[in-house]
């Protein structure tokens, strides 16, 4: 049965993307029957991973939005996949758009009348390949002291204010977004893995510092974000990095990162819908919605044809006329027990006594006599009165970037098979739940909220003279492992069957895969009801679901799959070279 929530309802809403998988084609070539969303990691359906992180930072309100072709398979697993149905309840919901492609951008996906439907107040927009530790509500934290509205508690400046505080309605307040950015230098790493170009600029100190331990320390404004292949295209094309004189101007102190990767989690506001329907060219949300947001906070000009200025102006004369209509109107709300509306903005800086001492507002240059008064940062300092000969120019929300500072607690997208292999094999070395009488079971570390019930399932069955490293491995229920065989460091689906003498290291087989005697595999990831020959020697190889690789047969880097239409193709070849490329072709 789902187990208790953790945390109370945080009123966000949560987007979880479930995509095609096209660097998964190994595993993924049949997305009605495993889509990539439930592709296994470390024995657990990819989704699990996301659905599980929202619902310990107190997020019940989820949709995952997926192709109408993967529905079913998903709807069957939400259902009768033991993990999946072990998540707290209300379960996640099932957004497929029949207009929706495999190969829409994720911005098509906000552009979606479903989606503009669902979606009716801030929300959370994240991957399912998603492996996240650090804690969501501290995100949460962050962004809600940052940019949700509680202008009493964050960071204010004279240019761009906090945005008051509204106790309802999230349609009308001008917030900004926050994303997350994790190094991708770790134990985790992969040869040639994605990174993104990042710059950023700092917030001015706090008078009040965040606690210890807090990630705001580590959260500065994001003024440009693009990946590195097109940050190499721009060079190779203008012989260099140009830099536009509005990014200078704007901010004066910026930093640059080249090794880190969009995680793709961003919390964002609800305009952001208004945005991607007045904007039909925004195709992807990381390059196109956040990177042009970013530019637009110092661009000149850009807010403007991006149509912010009409979607802020149009919530701001809603709010006015709402808070107007309310002072008007003697009559209590019924429908709050008797309250004004929740639609009313409040001024902190009204009710607040904090002010800053006046040695902080002297200095060796000014004079003492008179000072100005001048609340703290954490409260809003009053907007200057704008003469009557210019018109007030209208800010543009802040997008926030979380910059994570270390590898751990880990942050990782799994969407190569390389980070497939890396990942499970890093979460099979996480000590079980519960402690195991068994003496191959022995751990001095602390269980963290990935980690499984157990490591080696009470229903396998292992003969006599194996050997099997509990410490860094995974073994699903129902295995069946036969005398003499060798299992380091690998995750082992349920229902697989090891022959005599197997040897397996550093490999991933999911469910139902079968290795015959004295077979030897390093470095692979099997798919599905996989059957590999005996005597076999495999090598960082992928083997497609339900394939079979022949006896005896060696091989190194190499894809085992089945490549439809290739009797067509290869009609001139001759036997023996048709064969060999049905069964298996290098990367």
């Amino acid at each position: 049965m789902p187990h208790a929530q953790a945390m109370p309802s945080s009123g966000f809403q949560a987007l979880i993307l479930c995509g095609p998988g096209v660097s998964l084609n190994t595993f993924t070539s049949t997305p009605e029957e495993l889509p990539k969303a439930l592709i296994p990691i470390a024995n657990r359906p990819m989704v699990w991973y996301p659905l599980d992180w929202c619902y310990r930072m107190g997020i019940t309100d989820i949709y995952l939005v997926t192709p109408p072709s993967s529905t079913k398979a998903i709807e069957a697993a939400l259902s009768q996949n033991p993990h999946l149905t072990s998540l707290p309840l209300p379960r996640a919901d099932i957004i497929a758009p029949e207009t929706l492609l495999q190969t829409d951008g994720t911005a098509e996906i906000l552009r979606c009348p479903d989606i503009q439907t669902a979606i009716t107040g801030d929300f959370m927009v994240l991957p399912c390949d998603l492996i996240c530790e650090i804690p969501g509500e501290s995100l949460l934290e962050a962004w809600m002291i940052q940019q949700a509205g509680l202008a009493g508690v964050g960071v204010s400046t004279l240019d761009h204010p906090k945005p008051q505080i509204s106790t309802g309605g999230e349609k009308g307040g001008r917030r900004g977004g926050l994303g997350v950015w994790f190094p991708t230098k770790s134990d985790t790493s992969t040869k040639g893995e994605e990174t993104d170009f990042v710059i950023t600029t700092p917030f001015d100190p706090p008078t009040v510092p965040p606690p210890e331990g807090s990630i705001r320390s580590h959260i500065s404004k994001l003024v440009y974000s693009t990946t590195t292949d097109t940050l190499r295209d721009i060079t190779e094309e203008k012989k260099g990095l140009p830099l536009r004189h509005g990014l200078i101007r704007k901010h004066g102190r910026i930093k640059m990162l080249t090794t880190h990767r969009d995680a793709h989690i961003y919390l964002l506001p609800h305009w952001v819908l208004d945005m991607v329907r007045l904007n039909p060219t925004l195709d992807s949300i990381s390059e196109d919605v956040i990177g042009w947001w970013a530019k637009a906070t110092w661009q000149d000009g850009l807010a403007e044809k991006l149509h912010l200025h009409s979607i802020f102006s149009r919530a701001t004369t809603t709010t006015a006329a709402s808070t107007t209509t309310d002072t008007n109107t003697p009559a209590k709300d019924s429908t709050n027990g008797g309250h004004p509306s929740l639609n009313e903005d409040i001024d902190l800086s009204t009710l607040s006594t904090t002010r800053l001492s006046p040695l902080h507002l002297s200095s060796p240059t000014t004079t003492p006599t008179s000072p100005p008064s001048q609340l703290a940062s954490r409260v809003v300092s009053p907007r200057p009165t704008a003469t009557p000969t210019s018109a007030p120019s209208l800010p543009i929300p802040t997008m926030l970037a979380y910059i994570h500072p270390s590898p751990t607690p880990l942050i990782r997208r799994v969407d190569t098979t390389a980070h497939l292999l890396a990942l499970s094999l890093h979460l099979a070395t996480l000590p079980p739940l519960t402690p195991s009488p068994s003496p191959l079971q022995t751990t001095a570390t602390t269980p963290t909220p990935l980690s499984h019930p157990s490591k080696i399932s009470p229903t396998c069955t292992i003969a006599p003279h194996s050997t099997i490293t509990a410490s860094d491995t995974l073994i699903a229920s129902n295995t069946i492992i036969a005398s003499k065989c060798v299992i380091k460091a690998s995750v082992i689906g349920a229902g697989c069957t090891l022959a005599s003498g197997a040897r397996i290291t550093r490999c991933v087989l999911m469910e139902g895969v079968q290795v015959g005697e004295r077979a030897q595999l390093t470095g692979c990831v099997v798919g599905r009801r996989a059957v590999v020959g005996r005597e076999a020697v495999l090598r960082e190889c992928e083997v497609q679901e339900g394939f079979g690789v022949e006896e005896g047969r060696e091989g190194r880097g190499e894809k085992f799959m089945v490549f439809e239409g290739l009797e067509e193709d290869v009609g001139g070849m001759e036997g023996d070279e048709e064969e060999e490329m049905g069964v298996g072709g290098e990367e």
